[in-house]
C-alpha cells in the first residue's frame, strides 16, 4: 500500500511536523510505502496535483490549517479527478468542528479525523489495507457509501502523550527549515472561548529527559531557533523552571520562542527568569484584552491585575524580549479600547505587538456561540469576524489598518523609540488615516520611506518631535543626505568646536576617536554630535553625545 502525504505550508520557512509526527508511530510498518509531495499556498494547483497523481497512491493523507484549507481543497479535487478511486484522508485543526457539511462538499474526501492523529491514522490504514470495518476508529467523520448518513466518531485522544515517538525520529522530519516546533506538553488548562486548545483536558507531558533528549537532537542538526509549541509554558511553575534550566544548557546555541500567561509569573519563576542570559529567550505574552469584561466574557483564566504586573516586569527585565497580542474583535471590545489598550502597551514597552482580528474557528465555544454573541464572521477561512455588537466592519477594518501600522513602525526597532514617545489614542488614529491617504498601508514599504513619511507627518502636527526622527534616521544608518537628517554638518575638529562655542559633550555611547568622522545634528536648541567609524565604513554612528552649554 502506498501512502502519499500532501505537505502544503503557509511559507516556504514554514514546516508542518503532522507528517513525521504520525510517520514515526508506524516507521516499522515496512509493507507501508510512504512518499511526499511538498508545497506552499503561492505554489501551482495543478504542478500540486500533477506530482501527487504521476506518484499513483493508494491512499492521499493532508493536514489542513488554517491559511492552507483552500489550497488543499483546490488540489485535491484535482487529484481525485486524476486518480480514480484513491482514498483521501484528511485531518488538522480545520476539523475541530461540525464535519458534515465538509464532507458533503467535498465528497471527493474519503473520511476525516477530528482531534489527534498519531493514533487514529495507523488504525485506519491498518483498517483499509486489511479491507475491514473503520466505522468505529476514534475521531472519524465520513460519510456512509451506503445510506448516505454522516458519520461522527467524536474526537481522537492519544491516551499516552509521553509514550509517543518523536517526530524528529521520523526520516520525513525537515531539517533543512529555519526553526523546529517543539511540543512537549499537549492540552490547556485555560478555557478560551476563541482557542481551539480551550477545551483540551487534562494537560499531558514529556519529562524532561525526554525533552533534553529531543534538543540533544535537534542541537546536533544546527538548528538555531526553537518554536516550543506549549499552549501555556508557565501553568506549572516547577515544571516550567525546569525547562528553562534545560534552556541555559543550549545559551549561544539555541534561542527559544514560547508562550508565557503573564498573570502566572511567581517569585520563583521570576529569580529563574532573572537568571537567564539575554537573548535565550523570546516570550509572547498572552494578553488578548486589557479589559477584564472582555477577558470575562472570552473565557480566559487569570485575573488582569496580575498580568499587567506580570507583563510590566517582562518588560523591565532586560535579559528578555517580550511580545505581546491584542485581538480586535473580541465580545464587548469596541475600537476606543482597544487603541487605549494598543497606547498602554506601548509606552510599557513591550519589544513586539500584534494585533490580530478575532478568527471564529471551528470546534471552538465563540463559534458554537457566535449568534447568541451578536458575531458575524467569515463562513471562509480564515473565518475572520466581519461584526460585533461592538464594532461596525469599518471599525474592524479601522483596527486593522492599525494593526499595519504598528508592524510598520513600532515593531521595526528603528522607529520604535519615536512612536512610543507620540503614542496616544489620537495618534493612532490620526496617524493611520495619514498613512491611508499616501496608500502605503498594503504594500512593502522601505524603513527609509517609512523615515520620510514619519518626518513630514512630525513636521506637519508633532514638530517638537521632529528632533527624534532625525537621530533614529541617523542612528539607523540611512543617507544624511536626505531631508530626516535634518540639518546635519560634517565638524572635522569637535574639540575646536566645542571649545569656541562654549559647550559641553553628554556621552550617550562610544568613545571619541581621532580617526572619526564627526557630524552635528542641530534641533531648535538641542545639539548632537555623532561620530561614524571610518576605518570600518560603518553606515551607523559608533558614538553619540548631547552638547550643552558650559554653565
Amino acid at each position: 500500500m502506498k501512502i502519499l502525504w500532501l505537505d502544503i505550508n503557509s511559507s516556504y520557512s514554514h514546516s508542518s511536523v503532522a507528517l513525521p509526527a504520525i510517520h514515526s508511530q508506524i516507521s516499522d510498518k515496512s509493507q507501508w510505502e510512504w512518499c511526499v509531495v511538498r508545497g506552499t499556498i503561492n505554489d501551482n494547483p495543478g504542478a500540486l496535483a500533477a506530482a501527487v497523481a504521476e506518484q499513483s497512491p493508494d491512499i492521499i493523507a493532508a493536514t489542513f490549517w488554517l491559511f492552507t484549507h483552500r489550497m488543499q481543497v483546490e488540489v485535491l479535487s484535482r487529484v481525485s479527478e486524476l486518480l480514480a478511486g484513491v482514498k483521501i484522508i484528511c485531518g488538522g485543526p480545520e476539523f475541530l468542528g461540525n464535519n458534515e457539511d465538509f464532507l458533503r462538499t467535498n465528497d471527493f474526501i474519503t473520511a476525516v479525523i477530528r482531534g489527534e492523529g498519531e493514533e487514529a491514522l495507523p488504525e485506519l490504514l491498518e483498517s483499509i489495507e486489511n479491507a475491514g470495518d473503520w466505522s468505529s476508529i476514534e475521531g472519524l467523520c465520513s460519510i456512509d457509501a451506503d445510506t448516505g448518513k454522516y458519520r461522527d466518531n467524536g474526537i481522537a485522544r492519544v491516551a499516552d502523550f509521553a509514550a509517543l515517538k518523536y517526530p524528529e525520529q521520523s526520516t520525513f522530519f525537515n531539517w533543512d527549515k529555519p526553526f523546529v516546533q517543539l511540543e512537549t506538553t499537549r492540552g490547556c488548562f485555560n478555557t478560551c472561548a476563541f482557542c481551539v486548545s480551550g477545551g483540551e483536558k487534562p494537560v499531558r507531558y514529556q519529562d524532561i529527559n525526554q525533552v533534553r533528549e529531543r534538543l540533544d537532537n535537534i542541537c546536533a542538526h544546527g538548528i538555531k531557533d526553537i518554536r516550543v509549541l506549549d499552549r501555556t509554558f508557565n501553568y506549572d511553575t516547577d515544571r516550567a523552571c525546569s525547562m528553562l534550566d534545560l534552556f541555559t544548557r543550549y545559551a549561544g546555541k539555541m534561542r527559544f520562542h514560547l508562550e508565557i500567561h503573564p498573570a502566572l509569573i511567581s517569585e520563583t519563576l521570576k529569580r529563574k527568569l532573572e537568571e537567564l542570559p539575554a537573548g535565550l529567550l523570546h516570550l509572547e505574552a498572552g494578553i488578548q484584552s486589557l479589559d477584564s469584561k472582555v477577558l470575562g466574557e472570552s473565557g480566559r483564566k487569570g485575573s488582569l491585575e496580575a498580568s499587567l504586573k506580570g507583563l510590566e516586569y517582562l518588560c523591565s527585565s532586560k535579559n528578555l524580549e517580550t511580545h505581546a497580542d491584542l485581538i480586535a474583535g473580541l465580545p464587548e471590545y469596541n475600537l476606543e479600547m482597544l487603541c487605549r489598550d494598543i497606547s498602554r502597551l506601548m509606552k510599557m514597552g513591550v519589544d513586539e505587538l500584534q494585533i490580530e482580528s478575532l478568527k471564529v474557528l471551528p470546534g471552538t465555544r465563540m463559534r458554537s456561540e457566535a449568534d447568541s454573541r451578536g458575531l458575524k464572521f467569515s463562513h471562509m477561512p480564515p473565518y475572520e469576524v466581519l461584526q460585533t455588537s461592538s464594532m461596525t466592519a469599518r471599525d474592524l477594518l479601522k483596527a486593522m489598518q492599525i494593526s499595519r501600522m504598528v508592524d510598520l513602525y513600532y515593531n521595526c526597532p528603528t522607529w520604535q523609540k519615536v512612536i512610543r514617545s507620540l503614542v496616544s489614542e489620537e495618534f493612532l488614529m490620526d496617524f493611520t488615516g495619514y498613512l491611508e491617504t499616501r496608500m502605503i498601508l498594503g504594500s512593502p514599504v522601505s524603513i527609509e520611506r517609512r523615515g520620510i513619511i514619519l518626518y513630514e507627518y512630525c513636521r506637519e502636527y508633532y514638530p517638537d518631535k521632529i528632533s527624534d526622527v532625525s537621530i533614529a534616521w541617523i542612528e539607523a544608518g540611512l543617507s544624511l543626505k536626505k531631508e530626516p537628517a535634518g540639518q546635519i554638518i560634517r565638524i572635522k575638529h569637535p574639540e575646536t568646536f566645542l571649545e569656541s562655542e562654549g559647550l559641553v559633550s553628554d556621552i550617550r555611547y562610544g568613545l571619541t576617536e581621532a580617526s572619526h568622522r564627526y557630524f552635528l545634528l542641530c534641533c531648535g536648541d538641542r545639539k548632537f554630535l555623532f561620530g561614524f567609524d571610518s576605518i570600518n565604513h560603518q553606515p551607523s554612528p559608533v558614538f553619540m553625545s548631547e552638547l550643552t552649554k558650559n554653565i
